[in-house]
């Protein structure tokens, strides 16, 4: 039970720093679309839809989804 009420503990202390690291990662997008790169225009879409799902995520309060649907689109920017 100790495991349990701990594991339960952390989420709930663990989404507040989630929250913050989203708009730091869309920030992060946008500057690196912004500043031009070689992806092919299927690419840059695929991006921006992540980009855009990401923002969507975490404007529903959905932070752990958004922070992976996020580091999918930086992974393919190369950030």
């Amino acid at each position: 039970m100790k495991h349990l009420t701990l594991a339960a503990a952390i989420t709930l202390l663990a989404s507040p720093l989630l929250a913050g690291q989203c708009p730091a990662d869309i920030a992060a997008i946008d500057a690196a679309l912004a500043a031009g790169t070689e992806l092919s225009e299927e690419d840059l879409a695929t991006v921006q839809e992540l980009r855009d799902e990401g923002q969507a995520q975490h404007d529903a309060g959905d932070h752990g989804a958004s922070v992976e649907t996020l580091a999918e689109a930086k992974a393919m920017l190369g950030i």
